[in-house]
Parts: C-alpha cells; sequence; structure tokens
C-alpha cells in the first residue's frame, strides 16, 4: 500500500518530475555510499538519510508505473535465489 503522502507527491508534481527526482535521489545515495568506502569518511548519517529519499521515491516509482505486486514477486525468487547461493557457500566452507 502506498503511502498516501508518496501518492499526493506523485500527483501534484506529476510522473516525469517524481521519476527524473527517483534518479536524482539513487545518485546522492551512491554517491555517500562511494564517500563512505573510497574515502573512507564517516557519513552514516549522510547514508542514513539518502537511503531514506530512495525509498519514499522507490515508493513513488512503484505506484506510478503500478508495479508494486510484481516487484514484490521478484524480491522473493532473488531472495530465495540468494538463500540457494548462501546454502552452497555454507556447504563448501564446511
Amino acid at each position: 500500500m502506498v503511502h498516501p503522502i508518496c501518492k499526493r507527491a506523485l500527483e501534484t508534481w506529476g510522473e516525469t518530475p517524481q521519476m527524473l527526482m527517483v534518479v536524482e535521489e539513487m545518485s546522492e545515495l551512491t554517491k555517500e555510499i562511494l564517500k563512505n568506502i573510497n574515502r573512507k569518511f564517516d557519513n552514516i548519517e549522510a547514508i542514513s538519510e539518502e537511503t531514506a529519499d530512495v525509498e519514499i521515491m522507490l515508493e513513488q516509482l512503484k505506484e506510478n508505473y503500478h508495479i508494486a505486486e510484481k516487484v514484490e514477486a521478484y524480491k522473493q525468487q532473488k531472495l530465495k535465489r540468494i538463500e540457494h547461493y548462501l546454502d552452497e557457500f555454507d556447504k563448501k566452507s564446511a
């Protein structure tokens, strides 16, 4: 279920501006992660803030394209695949 504020933002500002904002927010999170890893910055607050921004924008993206159920189904498939890889890794490590 989409948060009412996310739905309102999408309706108020429109599809194109909000989908561009998804990209912008993901870019800002990417930048903060790179600062943390490459430059050893202690920027966990910035990473936390940008993660929140990305999650909000992804909610709008799913609403805009009506893909929330598909995304959830793919997440479950991918989590099962990761679990399989982890199980295989554990077998090899034992």
